[in-house]
């Protein structure tokens, strides 16, 4: 693990701050986002992509005499399946970038990042993400509630730039089908800190709060980051079997 997170898991509610605060990591200068934050120069694997690839996967299909195999033609998933194969795409990327670079994670820190929703949300989720992520990771949760997501929600979106990762939005009848709830307080116990059971790992966490907002300012962000961040730290031992 040497002196820095070698894999942050990052997830919350749609438009939590999860981009914001990877934006602000980037912003960070190399020397003191290890010192502050216990993160090297950084790669990301975000699951946004792949959900608007299979939009324009079967806006095309249709286009061209086919059947849509992902998505209604409001893009509405036909399946919960749909929703497990991004987490797949997330292993087999991670599992690529590996392939190429052994070493990467000794080198740079991978931030994935996703969102869930419903009753056993994060939970599935984790428990579809490969050892070889789990193993090497911690979790920060960006915690707000349901209202205030869907505000920040509708105060992001700019549909001139609607595929973008910091721009993007769901209307307010998708934000209730697929996140009004999660099952992330559950899994934490309502505690700061501490570790999730996955498989036979336990998985480090730690809590951002973000309510009242703190990501909008950086005056406010950077010290709540740095905090919970180190408290993450603090939970960082090898996650063996229990």
């Amino acid at each position: 693990m040497g002196e820095r997170f070698e894999t942050i898991i990052l997830i919350g509610r749609p438009a939590a701050g999860k981009s914001e605060v990877i934006d602000y990591l980037k912003r960070t200068g190399d020397a003191e986002r290890a010192r502050r934050f216990r993160v090297g120069p950084f790669v990301e694997i975000d699951d946004f992509p792949f959900v608007w690839e299979t939009f324009e996967i079967d806006d095309l299909l249709e286009r061209l005499g086919q059947p849509r195999v992902f998505t209604t033609k409001d893009y509405y998933f036909l399946g919960d399946h749909v929703w497990d194969l991004f987490l797949e795409r997330i292993n087999l990327e991670f599992q690529k970038r590996l392939a190429r670079d052994p070493a990467l994670t000794t080198k740079q820190t991978v931030l994935v990042e996703f969102s869930r929703g419903g009753n056993d949300a994060f939970g599935h989720a984790f428990s579809l993400l490969s050892e070889d992520i789990l193993k090497r990771a911690g979790i920060v949760y960006i915690n707000v509630s349901y209202e205030e997501s869907c505000r920040k929600n509708r105060r992001r979106f700019d549909p001139s730039q609607a595929d973008s990762i910091l721009f993007h939005g769901l209307p307010d009848a998708k934000m209730e089908r697929y996140y009004r709830t999660n099952d992330w307080e559950r899994l934490s116990g309502g505690k700061k800190a501490g570790r999730i059971p996955v498989r036979d790992l336990e998985v480090p966490f730690a809590v951002f709060d973000n309510e009242p907002e703190r990501t909008g300012d950086a005056a406010l962000l950077g010290p709540a980051l740095e905090q919970t961040f180190q408290a993450l730290w603090a939970q960082m031992r090898p996650t063996t079997a229990r």
